[in-house]
């Protein structure tokens, strides 16, 4: 519990205190954020500096490396050392930095071309397949279930190549719902401490109940989503509006592949859905948009991302805010309730207290 802790103040000192440090780097260099033209009401943010995500990733290291060092121990006094580190968390740590690395190109594409184009969808697609394949293989490596799962495992075992195929869907699928989310202020990051704190709380359970979930490093995978947390508040803080600073695609693409590892790695894969009850509603939206505009051509929204819908409805920007802030956190209740009613069915035979 203490390690979980330190990691999410480190990461939360970290970046609460280096953003404007990185608010000034960013503004002298000129790496502002490039507008759509159609994203009406939102003009005077360009030139707000982007890929403040670097500062996010840079602090969730610092805080699972930090969470391991022990200073002083009850009993023998002062005795620095490190606790030994879990295959899990690096593997965690490899999506969030992997899939952060190709938002870092695309936002470095944009400010070279000066306009709100990144890289091709090949060149990202080939990117997030490297991050996957090499996720799969690490996961698998580290015999961790290729069980299609729920809470736990659902006794479908999808085999290494299905697991891999579902690896680099769910990669893909949170780091673009968590990419189209990031339209508002503060949005991406208040939501997104809200989830990755339901996964330190899934995944200290499932440390503390080895025998019932059989998850392998779950205690790191607290500690590595404590540190989001505490990197996505911090950030948060300088991000609220009227926004300061934006995560840009390396924060937005790193959150999300952070989401997918964490639920690969507790074997809450399709739990997920519930828990990124924002990020779903807010693809479907865009599916919707583009699959009714296609068939009929007629559009069911004003604009999609569905946050940009309600902007053109009049709705104040941090009206909108707060209230996707209110259903992402109905979401985490749902999903959290639905993973603790699951394990006391189970285990008392069936029958809630």
């Amino acid at each position: 519990m203490i390690s979980i802790l330190i990691a999410s103040a480190v990461a939360f000192i970290i970046t609460i205190f280096s953003t404007p440090i990185a608010m000034r780097v960013l503004r002298e260099r000129n790496i502002g954020q490039f507008i759509q033209e159609e994203v009406e009401g939102h003009h005077h943010k360009r030139g707000t500096p982007t890929m403040g995500g670097i500062v996010m990733v840079f602090a969730v290291l610092v805080g699972y490396v930090v969470a391991h060092v022990r200073v002083w121990e009850f009993g023998t006094g002062f005795n620095p050392r490190m606790t030994p580190f879990a295959g899990q968390g690096w593997l965690a740590l490899m999506a969030f930095v992997g899939m952060g690395l190709i938002g870092f190109f695309d936002d470095y594409v944009k400010y070279a071309r000066k306009r709100n184009m990144g890289l091709s969808k090949r060149w990202k697609f080939l990117g997030q397949l490297t991050v996957a394949v090499l996720f799969a293989i690490g996961a698998i490596a580290l015999n961790t279930s290729t069980e299609l799962s729920f809470t736990r495992g659902l006794g479908i075992d999808l085999g290494p190549w299905l697991y891999g195929l579902l690896v680099l869907f769910m990669l893909t699928a949170a780091a673009n719902a968590v990419n189209l989310t990031d339209g508002l202020d503060g949005l991406a990051a208040g939501s997104g401490g809200l989830v990755f704190g339901a996964f330190v709380l899934i995944a200290f359970w499932q440390s503390r109940n080895p025998g019932f979930y059989e998850v392998e490093g779950a205690v790191d995978l607290a500690i590595v989503a404590a540190a989001v947390v505490g990197a996505a508040l911090g950030f948060l803080w300088w991000n609220a509006a009227p926004a300061r600073i934006f995560m840009g695609d390396v924060g937005s693409q790193a959150i999300g592949g952070a989401l997918a590892a964490l639920a690969l790695l507790t074997n809450t894969q399709l739990l997920l859905i519930l828990l990124g009850g924002l990020y779903v509603m807010t693809t479907v939206s865009v599916i919707l948009q583009v699959f009714t505009f296609r068939v009929w051509g007629k559009r069911i929204f004003r604009m999609a991302p569905i946050h940009h819908h309600f902007e053109l409805k009049g709705w104040p920007e941090t009206t909108i805010i707060v209230r996707f802030w209110i259903l992402a956190g109905l979401g985490v209740a749902v999903g959290v309730g639905v993973f603790y009613g699951d394990f006391l069915r189970a285990t008392n035979g069936g029958v809630l207290p």
